[in-house]
């Protein structure tokens, strides 16, 4: 999975309306993105999303338990994918542990954001205006797409 991503990942510039880089179909179910590894599932599926690849489910739908059901269809998570302004996410922060991966959407200024941590080891991200190229005082409305939840505006 990292080495499609990876294939990708810089490759914002070849993207956009009707034209898709596409780091191949999801794997999520099968193997490493089954309903024991939801953490790398979740990862996964936000990873084609933010990037704006197609998403071409490689699992049969009927074996699917309600936890990977619930990823391949989280409409959240979908409207990111394809948001209609056709952006690929690009690289804020690129590193060897962790990524920042920001997708400018359509209308009013939000974008939405991935943090990617490369290891098996918890990691703290630490996002701040810059890597949003916003404005440093400015205050930024948070929204975690797998919870549901906003999680409150920051400065």
């Amino acid at each position: 999975m990292l080495h499609a991503y990876d294939t990708v990942a810089t490759r914002e510039l070849y993207a956009g309306l009707g034209h898709w880089n596409d780091p191949d179909m999801l794997e999520v179910g099968n193997g490493e993105f089954d309903a024991a590894h939801l953490v790398q599932a979740r990862a996964h599926f936000s990873l084609w999303a933010i990037e704006a690849a197609p998403l071409l489910i490689g699992y049969d739908l009927r074996r699917a338990p309600p936890e990977i059901l619930d990823i391949l269809g989280n409409a959240e998570v979908i409207a990111v994918d394809q948001d209609p302004a056709g952006n690929q996410g690009v690289l804020a922060h690129s590193g060897s542990d962790f990524q920042i991966v920001v997708k400018t959407l359509a209308g009013r200024g939000e974008k939405a954001v991935a943090l990617f941590n490369r290891t098996a080891l918890p990691a703290e991200i630490e996002l701040n205006a810059a890597h949003l190229k916003f404005a440093a005082d400015r205050p930024i409305a948070v929204r975690d797409l797998w919870a549901h939840q906003d999680l409150g505006t920051f400065t």
